[in-house]
């Protein structure tokens, strides 16, 4: 982490912050990083998920108040989305409303998406078995 002596800037490698997918004996399917704490982000919320070839997250979730934009950063994949599931590729962006339920799944190339949208700690909703 670098910062300038104050709080005008944090800079921190995404792949240097903890994996939360291993933390939690989910890691067989790929990782999970939530830097907030990390870049002493107050308002901005923002994770790196990286799903190993043809796997699919371990549960789904929603949202009480939280937007998000999903950016994929490599790979491709799907998301589904309610009842829905929506074709993703490198550098296709989606929004999704707070109670929406979504869950993402990794083609053979694998899947690396960035999420970030407003922070709402304690905000989230894990549906376990969601999408199976």
């Amino acid at each position: 982490m670098e910062t300038n002596g104050q709080t005008d800037y944090t800079r921190v490698n995404l792949l240097d912050v903890e994996d939360a997918a291993a933390k939690h004996g989910f890691g067989e399917t790929g990782a999970a990083r939530f830097p907030a704490g990390d870049l002493h982000a107050e308002r901005t919320g923002l994770s790196l998920h990286s799903l190993l070839p043809g796997r699919r997250q371990s549960f789904g979730h929603r949202h009480r108040d939280a937007e998000e934009v999903y950016v994929v950063l490599a790979g491709s994949g799907r998301a589904k989305l309610d009842e829905q599931v929506v074709e993703l590729k490198r550098l296709d962006a989606i929004r999704v409303a707070p109670p929406v339920a979504r869950c993402f799944e990794a083609d053979d190339d694998g899947l690396e998406l960035l999420a970030l949208g407003a922070r709402h700690q304690g905000d989230g909703e894990i549906l376990p078995g969601w999408w199976s």
